[in-house]
């Protein structure tokens, strides 16, 4: 009999020690310890609650973050993009909201931008689960993009600004802001600041 527990007692150990790399590479995937960790950003207009999760990249020495594809930029102009990293950020409201005299019903949705020199475009869509602009497969360990047209329920335009150099922002940040003109949603990046105006609808 002890010699059957001390074998079970053994095999017990052999296994636990296997499983630790697996245990330990699946605590890496934990939120806080990602390379570009979760953000949440949040307010309440009235009676209106909105909220804004998604993931937060660094600069990471990298020079070129907005700009033309042929420079290499990591988020080139006229293409889709998640606005953030991992899973697609996804924004969600009590209440319709506004944004200039377009409605954008109360839900949840994926938000992906399409950044540009002069001009920033925000969409909403109505799919959510992404992997950014599509689903990655982790057993196949492949990314397949959705089409995301169909599924946009509302996009909205903004000029971009250029924070001075002392206001640089190192980890991209999502934020809601209150000023004279109203609420807005903010993107920063770097130097790069995109205000989205937005208001309660009535």
């Amino acid at each position: 009999m002890k010699a059957h527990r001390l074998a079970l007692a053994t095999a017990a150990l052999a296994l636990g020690a296997a499983l630790a790399p697996v245990a330990a590479s699946a605590q890496d995937l934990h939120p806080s310890r990602r390379p570009s960790p979760l953000g949440l950003a949040r307010t309440t207009i009235g009676d209106a609650y909105v909220k804004v999760h998604y993931s937060r990249p660094y600069k990471r020495d990298r020079d070129n973050i907005f700009g033309t594809k042929e420079s290499g930029a990591l988020v080139p102009y006229g293409e889709v993009w998640r606005t953030g990293a991992n899973e697609a950020t996804e924004l969600t409201t009590t209440r319709d909201l506004m944004f200039g005299d377009k409605k954008l019903a109360a839900g949840t949705y994926s938000v992906f931008t399409t950044p540009g020199p002069e001009e920033w475009t925000l969409h909403f869509n109505s799919k959510l689960g992404l992997s950014g602009t599509g689903y990655f497969y982790p057993e196949t360990m492949k990314f397949e993009p959705v089409e995301l047209g169909p599924t946009e329920v509302l996009a909205v335009k903004a000029k971009p600004a250029t924070l001075d150099e002392k206001d640089e922002v190192d980890q991209f940040t999502i934020s809601f802001a209150e000023g004279n003109a109203g609420h807005a949603l903010v993107l920063r990046w770097i130097r790069t600041e995109v205000k989205f105006p937005f208001s309660v609808a009535e």
